[in-house]
């Protein structure tokens, strides 16, 4: 089973050009001091859980109206389960998209070749040298190589996508990561919002402005086919 502690209804804009919802699944195995959703990230246990009956209850009556169903988290691919949730989605008409950071290449590939997803979007934190100190965990980075890899050559759509923030980024930085995934289709930046924050020092952290980020846009853009700033 997966832990459900969140459903976005209706989105217009979390699965692009498609009508949809998105679903919330508990837990994740980094821990960004940045991360926006920090309840969910730690599963807290005063979370309001969703049961699965409920939310495909909901899925069933949303059908012929929505037409895509985002996972998010956290990160869901922690959960061994994932691929029979994706299934029971996908038997009732309706079309996935993944948010996954790209740790657990095993458990995507396999995913993959069930061909239980039609949309991906994975975050990459940074370069190969600044994953630990961002995630503060130690990640197996060629997991990271080998999920972009993937990725890329899957037949998908997809995209991959950074929080920035000068704590952590830079033109140098983001050269690194542009050069990862070089010839990507789509690749977005996202400004970091000191608020609501997993470790509250962040809360104290500054934010790049409007030409900072066209900076980091404009190099970026040289490597990949669409780059675009999302806030």
């Amino acid at each position: 089973m997966v832990k459900i502690v969140g459903l976005q209804k209706l989105t217009l804009i979390d699965f692009p050009d498609k009508l949809g919802a998105v679903v919330f699944l508990a837990g994740c195995n980094f821990r960004c001091g940045f991360c926006h959703n920090p309840e969910i990230v730690v599963s807290k246990p005063d979370l309001e859980i969703i049961s699965e009956q409920d939310f495909f209850h909901f899925l069933k009556i949303r059908q012929g109206l929505l037409e895509g169903i985002v996972i998010s988290g956290g990160e869901p691919l922690i959960y061994q389960k994932l691929p029979d949730f994706l299934m029971k989605i996908k038997a009732l008409g309706y079309l996935v998209k993944l948010d996954t950071n790209g740790a657990e290449f095993q458990k995507l590939k396999k995913i993959l070749a069930l061909k239980l997803v039609d949309y991906i979007a994975m975050d990459i934190k940074g370069s190969k040298e600044s994953y630990s100190q961002i995630t503060n965990k130690n990640i197996n980075f060629r997991n990271i190589k080998k999920s972009i890899k993937l990725i890329m050559n899957s037949g998908l759509d997809y995209e991959f996508r950074t929080t920035v923030l000068p704590k952590f980024h830079n033109l140098a930085e983001i050269k690194k990561i542009a050069k990862m995934i070089k010839g990507a289709k789509k690749y977005y930046l996202q400004n970091f919002r000191n608020q609501h924050t997993l470790d509250p020092e962040f809360r104290w952290e500054k934010c790049f402005t409007k030409i900072e980020l066209e900076k980091l846009k404009q190099l970026a853009a040289q490597y990949v086919q669409v780059c675009e700033i999302r806030n």
